[in-house]
């Protein structure tokens, strides 16, 4: 008593059906199913959005010290 028999759930599914249509219910249990993987990927730190940027590497190197611009000098 109160738990629901296959016969309830059966019925249940073919109100749905009814109601939604199969193109609808196969869309949107497509994208639940799209959600949940990228959750999964989420949580295992799988996404790209989360990765550290990568270090940026420049090919001009600061201008050198030269005679008269040199702050180590002593005064």
């Amino acid at each position: 008593m109160g738990g629901l028999s296959i016969g309830h759930w059966i019925v249940l599914l073919i109100i749905v059906l009814i109601i939604f249509g199969t193109k609808r219910l196969t869309s949107g249990l497509g994208e639940l199913g799209k959600g949940v993987r990228e959750f999964k990927k989420g949580v295992n730190g799988e996404l790209d959005d989360t990765k550290t940027p990568q270090a940026r590497t420049d090919d001009t190197t600061p201008p050198a010290n030269t005679p008269g611009n040199d702050d180590t000098a002593p005064r």
